[in-house]
């Protein structure tokens, strides 16, 4: 009843396809069938028992085997391949379990080929193989099915079978309805197994697993299992199918409402793009800016009225006209020049900084008798924490100018100076135009952040791309890849802040006007606090004025002894510390002090965390005291020596760098070539080691600042002599016995008065660098200032009398 189906749609990997079938009286595994039997093998099927199936035949052996069979009783044996690239297979290259089948039509097709028609009768197994030509004939095993034993669990499963075989072909496109009706006539249980398993759509190492399971209990689990990652997978596809449907015809719904509210707006004279092209237009016609802007503009506007609104370039070039209307071309805010208003809002905000606070009136004042004047770029250089940003908010607050900050920590990103072309997804025009437009002025005060931090890779080099903007003479026509415009960046009054100098990159340095912003001293720390840290504080901590109160002996004690450093960073978060123990107090409505002495702040604190009596006590010979700069202010460090017996060898520890290393042989050299004047006997070098320490040794050290005092310390542990107490020194020595001078004087200078020390020890030449430095902040030091290294040993230790 199926032969007209089978010749019209049968396909070899078919999803579920029924195919033709014996009746439920004929699949059994009853009835006589030959001992020997010619042999053919299948590529990419399994024949399961009462199944027919078409097979197209090609191989010659094949071809002579189903004619000799055809001509005799009809049977032949099926086996199929292990390997489906075999076209010769010898019996060990075929699974052992097959299925004897009767050929029921052979016919030969139009293009030449041979076609059989067969039906699976009984299971069997190749016992051994009698002839190998003309074709293979083997001798054959028949094998039983073991029926199952828990019958109403093997129900159970040949029910789910079959509903889910129903859902199958309920999902599939490609399977009749009538298959429904087929599956509810099937009552045979072990050919509905067979029937099921060879519509599946699995591969043939799985179907043939099923077709060698004698246990119909465990094939039925084998079919069930895979029956449902057949429907699995078909749910998910026809999910997947739904979803790409609806939105197909979302698209589409959308695509005709848009098209019918065209119509519609046509009909009532409504265009909401030309709406928004005039409402530009208005825009413009108001807009102070140079003609070059404005032709560009029109030509760009001119351009949108052309492009469908459909397109999404539409949306980026009004994007890109929104942008130019919004940038201030010549729109600037009027600066105040009420030069004593400024300075008093400058002292206002930032105690100290008096050089740049001269240098902001010394710009203003120009400024208001000229009329106009190229924004120089200015660039604070200081230690963390000593307010370089918070000062451009001041200075933006006193011009009456709008305030920007960008961050450069980290950039590596040129286009995030430049912007990206118009043409790549995304384009955005550069940071730089961005905090202008924000700004909404032309003359904003721009802060540009830890400019020594710019990274750099393969994407570009940011430093490169700010030479034009930090250029007086070049930013009046910066070049922006997504404006594609030149736009004035003169009246902008660039800030940049950094740590150190040393990263930054030299032309990009030479643009700039360095202002140095050296530490404070504890007297200034005070005052700040008082004015700025412990208000702003009390504020943020939901307190009142009256209920805290900090004495200058108690911020005194912070500065000594919990804090170390140049700016006010660490002293502000001390100040909050103390202010949550207040909090705490009041919140939980305990009783407490409102004035916090000296004596409280161990209570609130803890101990102290830095000792200076360790730079003033008595040292013992060859103990030098070093002042040194670092990007985090002035420090004091300790240079040791030590002197045992050996063989002249020098040894140097500390994580030192290379100028270090030099200054330490530099001064060793100078002290063997003068061991007479010092008293010393040379032959007393060649009989002993020296040893060069530099503590904390973890954090790497490096610079131009340490040979006077490591000339001391070899000096001192070479004479047994102690260098004099509360003394420190700095400078660089060469060979011939000069001292050269260096550089961060005032950072040093202060971290030698919060250290405790009385003396210190510099070159002549930075005299001058000392005279700058406010005497309030020198009160207590003496100063020796040298010339030869013949007066350091003698200011020193005592030695080299003149």
């Amino acid at each position: 009843m199926f032969d007209d189906y089978i010749f019209s749609d049968v396909k070899e990997d078919t999803e579920f396809m029924p195919l033709m079938s014996i009746t439920e009286e004929e699949e059994t595994e009853s009835g006589d069938y030959p001992e020997e039997l010619p042999l053919l093998a299948l590529k990419n099927t399994v024949l399961f028992p009462g199944i027919v199936i078409p097979i197209t035949i090609g191989r010659d052996k094949s071809i002579k085997a189903v004619n000799a069979a055809y001509k005799g009783d009809r049977f032949i044996s099926v086996f199929s391949q292990i390997q489906m690239e075999d076209e010769d297979p010898e019996t060990t290259d075929l699974y052992q379990v097959g299925t004897v089948a009767r050929i029921l039509k052979l016919l030969k097709m139009p293009d030449g080929s041979t076609t059989a028609i067969l039906q699976g009768r009984r299971r069997c197994k190749i016992n051994y193989v009698t002839s190998q030509e003309p074709f293979i004939k083997v001798a054959l095993h028949y094998l039983t099915h073991q029926e199952a034993t828990e019958k109403k669990e093997f129900e159970a499963m040949i029910s789910s079978i079959k509903d889910q075989a129903k859902e199958i072909i309920d999902l599939s496109s490609q399977i009749p309805n009538e298959a429904v009706m087929m599956l509810k006539n099937i009552q045979n249980e072990s050919f509905l197994l067979n029937f099921i398993a060879s519509n599946m759509s699995s591969d043939v190492e799985t179907k043939q697993d099923i077709l060698e399971t004698d246990d119909l209990h465990e094939k039925a689990k084998k079919i069930l299992k895979g029956i449902k990652e057949e429907l699995q997978l078909l749910e998910l596809k026809q999910q997947i199918e739904g979803k790409v449907k609806t939105d197909i015809e979302r698209q589409q719904r959308d695509y005709f409402l848009n098209q019918q509210l065209k119509t519609i707006q046509e009909e009532l004279g409504q265009n909401p793009q030309e709406e928004e092209i005039k409402k530009l237009e208005e825009r413009a016609k108001k807009k102070k800016w140079p003609e070059k802007a404005q032709q560009h503009f029109e030509r760009e506007l001119s351009k949108v009225r052309r492009i469908n609104p459909q397109v999404a370039e539409y949306s980026v070039q009004l994007n890109y006209l929104e942008l130019m209307l919004d940038l201030p071309w010549d729109e600037v805010s009027k600066d105040n020049f009420n030069l004593k208003r400024v300075k008093k809002i400058l002292d206002q905000d930032h105690y100290g900084l008096e050089k740049v606070k001269e240098r902001i009136l010394e710009h203003l004042a120009v400024l208001k008798l000229k009329g106009d004047l190229k924004a120089p770029i200015l660039c604070l250089v200081g230690p963390p924490g000593v307010g370089k940003t918070s000062l451009g908010k001041s200075i933006a607050r006193a011009l009456n100018r709008s305030f920007v900050r960008m961050s450069l920590g980290g950039l590596h990103d040129e286009s995030e100076i430049r912007g990206h072309r118009k043409t790549y997804i995304g384009a955005m025009p550069g940071r730089i135009l961005q905090s202008v437009k924000k700004a909404k002025t032309g003359n904003p005060v721009f802060i540009l952040d830890e400019i020594d931090k710019l990274g750099k890779d393969f994407r570009g080099d940011p430093s490169s791309a700010l030479l034009e903007v930090l250029d007086p003479e070049q930013n009046t026509t910066f070049y922006d890849n997504y404006l594609e415009l030149e736009y004035d960046l003169s009246k902008v009054l660039f800030i940049a802040t950094a740590n150190s100098l040393s990263s930054i990159q030299p032309a990009l340095l030479d643009r700039m006007e360095i202002i140095e912003i050296a530490g404070y001293s504890m007297e200034e720390k005070v005052e700040i606090a008082k004015k700025h840290l412990v208000p702003k504080q009390v504020e943020a901590h939901g307190l009142k004025k009256s209920q805290a109160r900090l004495g200058n002996a108690a911020l005194k004690k912070i500065i000594q002894e919990h804090t170390r450093e140049s700016g006010v960073r660490e002293l502000d978060r001390k100040i909050a510390a103390v202010m949550r123990h207040i909090s705490k107090k009041v919140a939980m409505e305990e009783e407490y002090k409102k004035s916090i002495s000296a004596g409280d702040v161990k209570d609130i604190l803890g101990p102290r965390k830095y000792n200076k009596e360790i730079y003033t006590q008595t040292q013992v010979p060859g103990v030098a005291v070093g002042l040194a700069w670092t990007r985090f202010g002035g420090d004091i460090l300790f240079i040791e020596s030590s002197a045992m017996k050996g063989k002249g060898k020098l040894t140097l520890t500390g994580n030192l760098g290379d100028v270090m290393k030099e200054s330490a042989s530099t001064a060793l050299t100078f002290i063997k070539a003068h061991a007479d004047k010092l008293d010393l006997d040379e032959s007393s070098f060649e009989k002993q080691d020296i040893h060069i320490h530099v503590p904390e040794g973890a954090i790497p050290k490096d610079g131009p600042s340490a040979g006077v005092t490591m000339l001391v310390s070899l000096a001192s542990i070479l004479k047994k002599k102690p260098v004099k107490s509360y003394m420190a020194m700095t400078g660089e020595i060469t060979l011939r016995g000069k001292v050269l001078p260096v550089g961060g004087i005032k950072e040093k200078v202060l971290a030698a008065r919060r250290a405790g020390l009385k003396t210190l020890l510099l070159c002549k030449d930075n005299q001058k660098d000392v005279d700058q430095i406010d005497e309030q902040y020198l009160e207590g030091l003496d100063f020796i200032y040298v010339d030869r290294m013949e007066e350091v040993l003698h200011h020193t230790l005592g030695l080299w009398e003149f």
